[in-house]
């Protein structure tokens, strides 16, 4: 490949990261434009064609993406989460402390079933609303809980958005990320929790709140019709159960995404406007734009040199390897968004089978590993993270960068570290 190609591929893919991490302009606008850039160029000097820009982009990713954002979207107007939220907040009796692991926990589940940026989507306006009302701080519970919606996402194919494109490059099905994720979700949810114990315990207030508040919260305000709250419950338990199966029965996951989506659709029948309306189409857009971008690294050769010159360490150092690339992966998965990190690394990864032969179990869990836990570090690590931020800009204390980072980037370097123990152990045990 020519090394011209390879400037020109990677002075606009630079270029493009550059302004994305100025989050001066809308992300989705950044990408669209680095992709018809790339394009355009790749077509004039002959690197990169219009086949291949549209033979880049990852259909079966978006596909899934989108049938959950409808499916979701359309449980969201029933009321259920919501409800769910305040019950939680009611279960707590005013404690403090009680309601943070409450909520927490309830974000890292619901992660888990939906993804964690539909997850923070619901319950950050949510606990908002529960903030104001009791007179508390919302930046221990917006930042906990994004945290915990990223560690909760991780156990799943459709928790987290890496999880999402590493299932469809490596054909991993729902219970091999459950079975082989989930177990370590747990224990860096436990850590997390105990960290946060830590972190905010001089910040919280250390008495009782006064009941009455939460006492005059009525749950049932959020539900307008009980049957559709039943029919919501429903298609989320025959999609987790399809979910469990699809690999049994012969369905992709993005085919259980659009089954649940379309049963949603079905059997509570939103105003089907208004549900299109809330899908984050400019999300979906974003992601499309991100792997044409890459695509154009890919067709100049420049992801085959990585991949060549990281497989020499592959080959040298097979225990080694895997544990560089959760680092590698989570360290970067906090200067860039960890679906755009994802997006690069997966060809890498791929050439390491085609160039070098290396079997590609450990590295697949490595990336899902790295990508996801990195995207704790940062405001911008995870997209979880930024609508987190964002909706925190609504009230009187923002959550800053620099108030993040405090929190984040210690917690990321517990949980990397965890991650690393478990990975090694499971390629000693033959298990990852």
């Amino acid at each position: 490949m020519s090394y011209m190609n390879w400037v020109i591929a990677l002075t606009i893919f630079t270029i493009t990261y550059i302004i994305l991490f100025s989050e001066k302009i809308d992300r989705t606008i950044v990408t669209l434009a680095g992709a018809l850039s790339i394009l355009l160029t790749g077509i004039a000097f002959g690197f990169y064609s219009q086949p291949e820009a549209f033979a880049a982009i990852d259909f079966d990713t978006i596909a899934l993406v989108l049938g959950m954002m409808i499916m979701v979207g359309t449980v969201q107007r029933t009321g259920l989460i919501e409800f769910l939220s305040i019950i939680i907040a009611q279960k707590s009796r005013g404690r403090v402390w009680l309601l943070l692991l409450g909520l927490g926990a309830f974000t890292a589940v619901a992660s888990a079933v939906m993804d964690n940026v539909t997850t923070m989507v619901i319950v950050a306006p949510t606990t908002l609303s529960i903030t104001d009302l009791l007179g508390l701080s919302p930046i221990p519970f917006l930042i906990s809980e994004s945290m915990l919606s990223i560690v909760g996402g991780m156990s799943t194919l459709i928790g987290a958005p890496p999880n999402v494109m590493i299932g469809s490059a490596a054909d991993l099905s729902f219970t091999q990320f459950v079975t082989h994720l989930g177990p370590i979700a747990v224990v860096v949810w436990l850590l997390s929790v105990l960290y946060f114990w830590f972190k905010f315990k001089n910040t919280m207030l250390s008495t009782t709140l006064e009941k009455q508040t939460l006492e005059e919260m009525d749950p049932a305000r959020t539900v307008e019709n009980w049957n559709d709250v039943k029919k919501a419950i429903g298609v989320l338990i025959a999609v987790i159960a399809l979910y469990l199966i699809h690999g049994m029965i012969g369905l992709e996951p993005q085919t259980v995404a659009f089954i649940g989506a379309t049963l949603a659709l079905v059997s509570i029948r939103p105003d089907v406007k208004e549900t299109l309306a809330d899908v984050e189409w400019g999300v979906l857009l974003f992601y499309g734009s991100l792997f044409v971008l890459v695509g154009g690294l890919e067709q100049a050769g420049i992801i085959h040199q990585i991949a060549r010159e990281f497989g020499l360490i592959a080959e040298n150092f097979p225990l080694l390897a895997p544990l560089i690339l959760i680092w590698l992966a989570g360290i970067l998965s906090g200067i860039i968004d960890n679906v755009p990190l994802t997006i690069a690394l997966i060809p890498v990864i791929q050439g390491l089978g085609s160039i070098h032969g290396i079997h590609l179990t450990s590295y697949w869990w490595a990336l899902a590993l790295g990508a996801v836990l990195g995207g704790i570090s940062s405001p911008i690590g995870s997209s979880a993270n930024v609508i987190t931020v964002s909706l925190s800009e609504r009230t009187n204390n923002p959550i800053t960068f620099t108030k993040w980072l405090k929190v984040g980037v210690p917690l990321t370097v517990l949980n990397l570290t965890l991650a690393s123990i478990f990975l090694f152990f499971g390629m000693q045990l033959g298990y990852m």
